[in-house]
């Protein structure tokens, strides 16, 4: 249902070296790429959902919504761990430790919660049994 996400960056090159490196660690690239207005879309395919960062558009500073963020679903509750721990070592700030949110069961939530460089809020979870 989702194609992309956007997330807004003051720095596109700080962005930039983040993101490569996050998102290299779960096999996704750049996919897309504007030099001329820094527009950067990471995925693994077109046919796949993505997320873009970017400084805006309106010229004007970026900033982070309250109660926006974007989800990132993995198979396996070790991949959360590792996608977290990397955000992590690259300069992001915890917003919740990996963990389970609720009771374990089939529709167990499993996730880990942090902010990139330009306080962006991001999720890593797995839903099902560990």
């Amino acid at each position: 249902m989702i194609g992309y996400a956007t997330l807004g960056t003051n720095d596109i090159g700080k962005a930039q070296a983040f993101y490569d490196d996050l998102f290299e660690s779960i096999g996704a690239k750049r996919i897309m790429e504007f030099p001329d207005s820094g527009f950067t879309m990471y995925g693994t395919a077109f046919d796949k959902p993505a997320i873009a960062v970017t400084p805006p558009h309106d010229g004007k500073a970026a900033t982070v919504g309250n109660g926006t963020m974007v989800a990132i679903p993995f198979e396996r509750r070790d991949q959360v761990d590792a996608f977290y721990n990397r955000a992590m070592e690259l300069g992001g700030s915890d917003e919740g430790a990996p963990g389970l949110r609720g009771d374990e069961g089939p529709q167990a939530f499993y996730g880990a919660y942090f902010r990139d460089l330009d306080g962006n809020k991001l999720c890593a979870f797995r839903v099902g049994p560990a």
